[in-house]
This record gives structure tokens, C-alpha cells and sequence, in this order.
């Protein structure tokens, strides 16, 4: 059986612009999944974490626990690379 998790347990209104394009585009994504537009977001943004460069990037940075920790990904950065 798979238990049922939270949504959103630490979400926060943000206040960004963007384009009428990338809107239209959410709100279709939306539809089509049938998920809420702030779902679509958080889930897609949620895939940056597998940009590779991203994560090496993160490693590089010196004083990286912080953000590590911030993010998640304590698994995908190595503990030696953590300072």
C-alpha cells in the first residue's frame, strides 16, 4: 500500500514575472495533467536537480553544506565535496 504523502507542507506565495507565453504554457501543462499550476511548477522545477552541471556546480562552491542541506541533495553530492 502506498501511503498518501503531503503537498506543498512548506509552500510559500512567490511573487515572479514571467513571461504570457510561459503562463499559457502552464496552464495548459496543467490542464492536461490535471494538476494545479503551482503542482506543474514545483514538479518541473523539482527536475533542475538532475541537470548534472547544476550539481557539479553545487559541489564546486566553497561553504556548500548550507545549501546542500537546503536543497536536498544531500545523496547526489558527494560527502567529501560538502564544506
Amino acid at each position: 500500500m502506498k501511503f498518501i504523502t503531503p503537498k506543498n507542507h512548506n509552500a510559500e506565495k512567490v511573487d515572479w514575472l514571467i513571461s504570457e507565453r510561459a503562463r499559457s504554457i502552464v496552464k495548459s501543462y496543467a490542464e492536461y495533467t490535471e494538476h494545479s499550476e503551482s503542482e506543474v511548477v514545483n514538479l518541473f522545477l523539482l527536475n533542475l536537480l538532475e541537470d548534472e552541471d547544476f550539481i557539479d556546480w553545487i559541489e564546486r562552491k566553497r561553504n556548500n553544506r548550507r545549501l546542500v542541506k537546503q536543497l536536498g541533495i544531500e545523496d547526489l553530492v558527494g560527502d567529501e565535496k560538502i564544506g
